[in-house]
């Protein structure tokens, strides 16, 4: 089993920046790709970001690209998520996930980020 954890989460104003993380714990050396999804009130959940484990390689999607920074820290075992310049429209719940192959098995229970303008 895999154990994800978000936090960071919170109110702030337009403009201003945010940092996630994702602390993981349990079986996670086969994981492949870390990922940051996000889903708002009445929508569905979207892709936000995600890294390699291995090779380090990061993607993103197009509305948060050159705002949004993903990383980690192997001696924390921890998945980061930097949002600077943030916007009303980031306004979501945050869930970060893990993927062993294919699909993304593994999932956190969000934490909440709210962006008043």
């Amino acid at each position: 089993q895999v154990q994800l954890v978000e936090s960071g989460g919170g109110l702030v104003q337009a403009g201003d920046s945010l940092r996630l993380s994702c602390a993981a714990s349990g079986r996670t050396f086969s994981r492949k790709v870390m990922g940051w999804f996000r889903q708002a009130p009445g929508k569905e959940r979207e892709f936000v970001a995600a890294l390699g484990w291995i090779d380090g390689s990061t993607y993103y999607a197009v509305s948060v690209r050159g705002r949004f920074t993903i990383s980690k820290d192997n001696a924390k075992n921890t998945l980061y998520l930097q949002m600077n310049s943030l916007k009303p429209e980031d306004t979501a719940v945050y869930y970060c996930a893990q993927s062993n192959g294919d699909e993304y098995g593994y999932w956190g229970q969000g934490t909440q980020v709210t962006v008043s303008s």
